[in-house]
């Protein structure tokens, strides 16, 4: 890696741009600022544009020849990291960046100020040489990292669009073998509230007698939860069915033996770990994040009046939020016993991300990672959500979501890394991505 290019990024990856801790707030503003920097110093234009959080980074480097006739390509990114707690399990700070071995260590290099520095640094690189062939627009947020939505707001108002988007967040399956992201779950987030009745009671005078809010609660959950690992089937309306390369490419992706063991986790049945790449990214799921209930941790006989879940309903490809979140809300108040009251609040949604299969982007792109890594990338889903993936399909650009983490790139943990040699790989590949996208259709 030239050292200069080390430098670069560790001054980028310096700024503790931490968006959950508003006591970080100016140093999210700052590494947007920098990413600006970035793109004036490049020969483009670029402003930090304010929104109801965090701001924008906006800015364009135009093609180096006939830019008015030339693709526009969307690079995104986002600028703000994970908090780095726990303190204690990092090897060094995590905002000195460090280099050890072959990687490079900091909070944010793999997620996700490394991999748009790649994207950033290519795209300088090509228009210092007069041969960048592609319009590239830059609109990187702040936010990703805590559920933000102003970067699919922008795409709503913006008139612009772009031919083609191109996204580095995300990992390869293992060295040398990369992977795109051709679909992103949605999510439903709620919280279930139940009352009973108006006081907690005497278990020895009133339980099995008087109803129990924990045991409702876990009645009424039980409307929505899997058995045999699918959901009760008007959750699972409007699946986009998979294609052969989907299919194809699972065989070369890690077992779901391996998935499960590697994590310390126990199988939800008998046939999870067979099925576990089509559950965990073509299937919906629902998940309960945390219960409250009773008096946890205290010795008492008491049956409790009010319980509390907070769970996440996981949207496959070609679902529809509101039709999902309607048939669920349904289901659960069907299954509530007579005479709980149940206080069930929708706090946050994003629809799931489908790019077309036979979409020219993805080809051109696939054809520029072949020629730049010498491996044909893996067409996946991704059982995560990305809400930008939705409002690019919304508006008719596709999507390019890959990148060069490592599943042991320790992503969102302490010892946050990425493979040194992935900097001129990444760099080198985004160069011939620009070259390959000169060729997109308008």
């Amino acid at each position: 890696m030239d050292p200069a290019w080390l430098e670069e990024v560790s001054e980028f990856l310096r700024i503790p741009s931490v968006s959950a801790d508003p006591a970080y707030a100016a140093d999210v503003r700052r590494a947007g600022e920098w990413v600006c920097e970035f793109v004036r110093r490049a020969g483009g234009e670029a402003e930090l544009l304010p929104t109801s959080a965090q701001p924008l980074a906006v800015g364009e480097i135009r093609a180096s020849n006939a830019a008015d006739s030339a693709p526009t390509v969307l690079v995104y990114g986002h600028f703000d990291v994970q908090p780095p707690a726990p303190l204690e399990q990092w090897e060094s700070p995590p905002f000195e960046p460090s280099v050890r071995g072959e990687w490079l260590y900091a909070r944010g290099v793999a997620d996700d100020k490394g991999q748009l520095y790649l994207l950033l640094k290519a795209a300088q690189l090509l228009a210092a040489d007069g041969t960048l062939p592609v319009n590239v627009r830059v609109v990187c947020d702040g936010e990703e990292e805590i559920g933000g939505h102003s970067i699919v707001d922008f795409l709503e108002q913006d008139e612009r669009g772009a031919d083609a988007c191109l996204i580095f967040d995300s990992t390869m399956e293992r060295r040398g073998l990369p992977t795109f992201g051709v679909a992103t779950r949605g999510l439903l987030s709620y919280v279930l509230r139940v009352t009973t009745g108006e006081r907690d009671l005497h278990s020895g005078l009133y339980g099995n007698a008087a109803m129990n809010a924990v045991h409702a609660l876990m009645q009424t959950m039980g409307g929505i939860l899997p058995r045999g690992g699918r959901l009760p089937e008007p959750l699972r309306e409007g699946l986009a069915p998979l294609t052969d390369d989907e299919r194809k490419a699972w065989a070369e992706l890690r077992s779901g033996e391996e998935m499960l063991a590697d994590m310390g986790a126990i199988p939800h049945d008998e046939r999870a770990a067979q099925e576990f790449h089509l559950r965990t990214t073509a299937e919906p799921s629902v998940d309960v994040n945390g219960i409250l209930g009773g008096k946890p941790g205290l010795r008492n006989t008491t049956v409790p009046v009010g319980a509390q879940a907070n769970f996440t309903i996981r949207l496959a490809p070609g679902q529809d939020v509101d039709t999902i979140g309607r048939a669920a809300e349904r289901l659960l108040h069907e299954a509530a016993p007579r005479g709980a009251e149940l206080d069930l609040v929708r706090d946050s949604w994003a629809p799931p991300g489908l790019v077309a299969p036979g979409a020219p982007a993805l080809r051109l792109a696939a054809d520029a990672f072949e020629r730049a890594v010498g491996r044909r990338p893996l067409l996946v889903r991704s059982g995560g959500t990305l809400p930008i993936m939705a409002a690019l399909a919304d508006n008719g650009i596709p999507a390019v979501l890959t990148g060069f983490g490592l599943l042991e790139s320790n992503v969102h943990s302490p010892n946050e890394r990425m493979l040194i040699e992935y900097f001129s790989l990444g760099v080198e590949t985004s160069r011939q991505l620009y070259r390959a996208f000169a060729d997109l259709p308008r």
